[in-house]
């Protein structure tokens, strides 16, 4: 994979050392986790089977729930079963890959919330036009874009880190694979490295905040022009929005766009990031959607109400 690699295995130091909290944090992770799939799992289906939930929006609040459900097991699965282990190992392939697919989703999440806030412009400044604007075609072109360039940011990640040599040692300081612990270990000077990969993700996830902060702005400005009706059901949406981009997006700034550290307050933060935030999204856009709600009564009502007559005549 390297030039000179005398390491084939990694060990991670972990986010705690200490056995009894390491067991408390699978007893709280572990549902959290579950619940991530759960939740987002729920609108997926949800939006792929209700026919009241065919809009843009609906469309690409899918595919964010899919990605959410891609990001966060790539890395907490194995994050919780290392918590009740005494060693925490990973081969140097498997955190390759790792990376990989951490960055693939993470930034393909990204885009989506920037092409999410694309398509609250179109509907709230552009109504009269926002079917013809974001008619089937775009919106699988605009899914399609956000997937490529998750893949081709990961590419150019994966690109750097496999030239790179490791010789020893192999303990990586946190809990997952990502490229500043790994560069760490390596035996060559890794700060040319270091600065593409400030320039690849901090940049990428600069750039798009402040996209999305410049756009909600010119969406709240065109509020004012609407009724109280529209500006109170415009409000609740965006709000669903710049909730879920501040979650992502500032703990994601706080890393990848200041110089690299081993405090252990980075690795909670990281925490934050792949634990909580997928975990609250369906929470968010439900809770503030009053069509989602109705779709995912009408569609488990159906069920049940099948399950019942079902048992009703087998018996």
């Amino acid at each position: 994979m390297a030039r000179t690699n005398n390491v084939t295995e990694l060990i991670f130091s972990g986010l705690f050392q200490d056995p009894e909290v390491q067991r408390a944090c699978f007893v709280v992770f572990l549902p959290m986790y579950l619940a991530t799939v759960v939740g987002n799992g729920l609108i997926v289906l949800t939006v792929s089977i209700s026919k009241s939930l065919r809009s843009p929006m609906y469309f690409f609040l899918s595919h964010l729930s899919l990605v959410e459900i891609s990001y966060s097991s790539t890395v907490v699965p194995k994050f919780i079963t290392d918590l009740l282990s005494k060693i925490k190992t990973i081969s140097l392939e498997s955190c390759v890959a790792q990376i990989f697919f951490f960055h693939f989703f993470g930034v393909a999440e990204i885009l989506l919330l920037v092409v999410m806030a694309y398509d609250r412009y179109v509907a709230i400044c552009k109504p009269l036009h926002y079917m013809s604007i974001m008619n089937g075609q775009l919106c699988h072109i605009l899914v399609a874009g956000s997937w490529f360039g998750g893949f081709f940011h990961s590419i150019i990640q994966i690109l750097i880190t496999i030239q790179l040599p490791f010789c020893g040692p192999n303990v990586i300081d946190h809990y997952f694979c990502d490229l500043q612990p790994l560069f760490k270990l390596a035996c060559t000077d890794t700060s040319v490295e270091g600065v593409v990969v400030l320039a690849n993700s901090g940049l990428i996830a600069l750039c798009s905040f402040l996209l999305l902060v410049s756009s909600y702005i010119v969406i709240l400005v065109n509020l004012r022009n609407h009724s109280a009706e529209g500006r109170r059901k415009a409000l609740s949406t965006c709000a669903s929005h710049i909730t879920v981009v501040v979650l992502f997006f500032g703990p994601a700034i706080f890393l990848y766009m200041r110089p690299p550290s081993t405090f252990t307050e980075d690795k909670l933060v990281a925490v934050f990031y792949t634990v909580v935030t997928p975990m609250l999204n369906p929470i968010i856009y439900t809770l503030r959607n009053a069509e989602v709600k109705v779709a995912m009564r009408r569609l488990w009502g159906k069920k049940n109400s099948g399950m019942e007559r079902k048992w009703e005549s087998d018996l």
